[in-house]
């Protein structure tokens, strides 16, 4: 019988490991369809967007590095959002974050809000956690109020953003929502094209 049991549990564990090669698979192939946009020469010259202030929350530094490629092209201003108490990626991480979104209890933040007055634009970025936005930003935009200016959200996952740009939407007090953008987090060998993705993204708006 424990034979039997055993085998079960070796199976189980085979059919993990072969399902999430397949996903991963597919995953890395969509990027590669999607980049292969993008690949073509150096990243284009961004068209002016006046004062502009990119906010972002980052756990693993994949939010920061699009944030900072944004300031790069606009020479805009940075904020970053900060929890009073540091977030780890421990094995507690996901269920202490399904906690949060299903009880609607979001992380303090320390530091006051940005005054986005003075600036004509402004970027807000956050990882997806849970197919939504990251806690942390739900703490961010319970306290913001945009006061009528134009507020363009981007996302950074592994491969799916969920209800990100919806829920975004929803909490997002007076902003002006423009188009959005989301970014797979990706190998250094598509930093170029990444940077295209964002000069074509920025001069859509």
């Amino acid at each position: 019988m424990l034979k039997y049991f055993v085998y079960a549990i070796i199976a189980a564990i085979i059919a993990g490991i072969t399902a999430g090669g397949i996903h991963l698979y597919r995953v890395a192939q969509k990027n590669k369809k999607e980049m292969s946009r993008y690949a073509e020469g150096p990243a284009a010259k961004v068209k002016p967007l006046g004062r502009v202030l990119v906010i972002y929350y980052s756990l693993s530094g994949h939010t920061r590095d699009i944030a900072e490629r944004i300031r790069n092209f606009t020479g805009a201003d940075m904020y970053e959002i900060k929890p009073l108490q540091e977030i780890s990626a421990n094995p507690l991480f996901y269920l202490k974050v399904r906690s949060q979104l299903k009880n609607k209890k979001f992380p303090e933040l320390e530091g006051e809000m940005p005054d986005v007055s003075k600036y004509d634009m402004v970027f807000v970025g956050a990882p997806v956690w849970w197919y939504t936005i990251a806690t942390p930003g739900f703490s961010f935009l319970e306290q913001m109020d945009f006061k009528g200016k134009k507020v363009v959200p981007f996302s950074t996952q592994g491969s799916n953003y969920g209800s990100f740009f919806e829920d975004f939407s929803t909490y997002a007090k007076n902003a002006k929502i423009l188009t959005p953008a989301s970014f797979n987090n990706l190998s250094p060998k598509y930093d170029r094209q990444v940077d295209n993705k964002i000069a074509a993204w920025l001069n859509s708006l």
